[in-house]
């Protein structure tokens, strides 16, 4: 991109200057002065601004949910600087709708405060204690749950637990934080809040209430009981494709005439499915556009696998490829074909349609999406954290398929593309660096499976009993031998032309 000269003098991003803003900006039309808390939200990252925090900016406009702003928190140093950022600019976003066809910039309010990041918590322990917080949500990864990628039970072996089980007043976790505030709450005679993972977990709700059950017993059986019992854990799906924030995204929205150190991109399409099972009420968010039903499994099922699971397809192959962007791996002929055969022949069999949505033209959605060239999502990001998207997202669909005599050739190639990225070369010689949480240990396997296939699923922490079923293992050796052997893309054209 170009980087364009703004035609008039910036306008700083502020409650002061938003009459300043050029008349193309759609701008918050209520009193942001009179706004009051409902919601803590605990990883307050781009996807949460573009999505969560845009529906409740979206109720505000009509002059609703007025009491519900939004307090931003984190827990770990790295938060420090962007609420300090957003802090400058009274908290306000500028969001870009980057839509083929044109371009659209809107500035939400949504937002009031961001607790200070300090060592302990306590600030974000006590916020949340107090009675005008009726909702906790949070976006903090699929790995952040401290969930055992085998069993699916709570990992309780983590460094970072065993901190939190030991000094519960002065937690390093979110979930420790968390139970803290229920504590004081109850204690109190305060009633609990709502928990509400925004991650994508299928289950998140249940998981959310995993870990804290699972973490507070683990010190305060009594207190565990009282948070399993009071608070709610709605499941939900959240879907919007939002690309990192880097100097091209800050200089298209200073294109537009606006100062804003820390906007957010987006493409033209938010989803939201929930469960209305909120225990200290919550905003009318379906007034906006979002789903409340009892079958957010079914939504969520099909958009972890076809698009989450999609998203692996494509991005270990372009990482080994050099491919930079998503829509670049979707201009590349043979990983957009790879894409499509997988998904629609060996996914869609397991995932049912939902309301005015069938899995087949849900694929051909995700082929658009994906396809959007003004989303310059990298490649290099979407194939970060493997180690938890590859569990949450491929391999249930292996085992279904498994189970139901279906195909999992194709499935199985995508593994064997995730243990040739994870040996940490590119085809063109440039290194792949460090990518995942659980990198160091990943390398090391996929270096041994270089020779040895079977060595990288024996990582039955990932796996499990995967590799001890002949009809998976004969095929993921097939094709990382073949892969190492005659390159990725002779591995695509060869299931391709199966």
């Amino acid at each position: 991109m170009t980087k364009q000269t703004p035609l008039t003098p910036l306008v700083p991003l502020c409650n002061d200057r938003l009459s300043q803003l050029p008349p193309s900006v759609s701008v918050p039309t209520y009193d942001r002065s009179t706004l009051t808390a409902g919601i803590v939200h605990i990883g307050l990252g781009n996807f949460h601004r573009a999505h969560q925090a845009w529906y409740l900016h979206r109720l505000m406009q009509q002059g609703l949910a007025l009491d519900w702003a939004i307090i931003g928190a984190g827990v770990r140093p790295f938060d420090e600087a962007q609420r300090l950022k957003l802090a400058k600019q009274d908290y306000l976003t500028t969001l870009v709708e980057l839509d083929p066809a044109q371009t659209s910039a809107e500035v939400t309010g949504a937002m009031i405060d961001y607790i200070p990041i300090t060592e302990g918590n306590r600030p974000l322990i006590n916020r949340m204690a107090e009675p005008d917080i009726r909702i906790v949500a949070l976006t903090v990864t699929e790995g952040g749950y401290y969930v055992d990628p085998a069993t699916k039970g709570f990992d309780a072996s983590h460094p970072d637990i065993q901190h939190d089980v030991a000094h519960p007043d002065t937690p390093v976790t979110v979930f420790g934080a968390i139970i803290a505030a229920l504590k004081l709450r109850r204690d109190q005679g305060i009633d609990a809040f709502t928990g509400l993972s925004c991650d994508n977990l299928q289950g998140n709700g249940d998981i959310l209430r995993q870990t804290l059950v699972s973490l507070a017993r683990l010190s305060d059986p009594a207190l565990a009981d009282w948070i399993d019992h009071a608070c709610t854990f709605p499941n939900s799906m959240v879907d919007c494709i939002v690309p990192a924030t880097g100097p091209k995204e800050i200089e298209l929205v200073q294109a537009l005439g606006i100062d804003d150190a820390a906007p957010v991109t987006h493409e033209n399409y938010r989803q939201w499915v929930l469960e209305d099972n909120f225990c200290a009420d919550r905003p009318d968010w379906d007034k906006v556009g979002a789903t409340f039903t009892n079958e957010v499994h079914d939504f969520e099922a099909m958009k972890l696998r076809i698009l989450n699971g999609g998203h692996q397809i494509i991005a270990d192959p372009g990482e080994i490829l050099s491919v930079a962007t998503i829509a670049d791996c979707m201009a590349h002929e043979n990983i957009r074909a790879l894409f499509n055969k997988v998904a629609r022949t060996e996914i869609v069999p397991h995932v049912k349609p939902v309301p005015a949505m069938t899995p087949d033209a849900y694929v051909d959605l995700i082929d658009r999406r994906f396809s959007n060239p003004r989303i310059i999502d990298t490649t290099r990001r979407v194939a970060f954290d493997g180690a938890s998207r590859h569990p949450g997202f491929i391999i249930p669909v292996i085992r279904d398929a498994l189970q139901a005599h279906t195909p999992i050739d194709g499935l199985a190639l995508v593994e064997a593309t995730w243990a040739r990225m994870c040996e940490g070369t590119r085809e063109d010689g440039s290194i792949i660096e460090a990518n995942d949480p659980f990198w160091d240990d990943l390398q090391t396997a996929a270096l041994a499976a270089k020779n040895s296939p079977m060595v990288w699923l024996e990582q039955r922490q990932y796996f499990g009993d995967l590799a001890d079923n002949p009809r998976f293992a004969e095929a993921f050796c097939k094709w990382l031998n073949m892969i190492w052997e005659k390159g990725t893309e002779a591995s695509i054209d060869a299931y391709l032309n199966s």
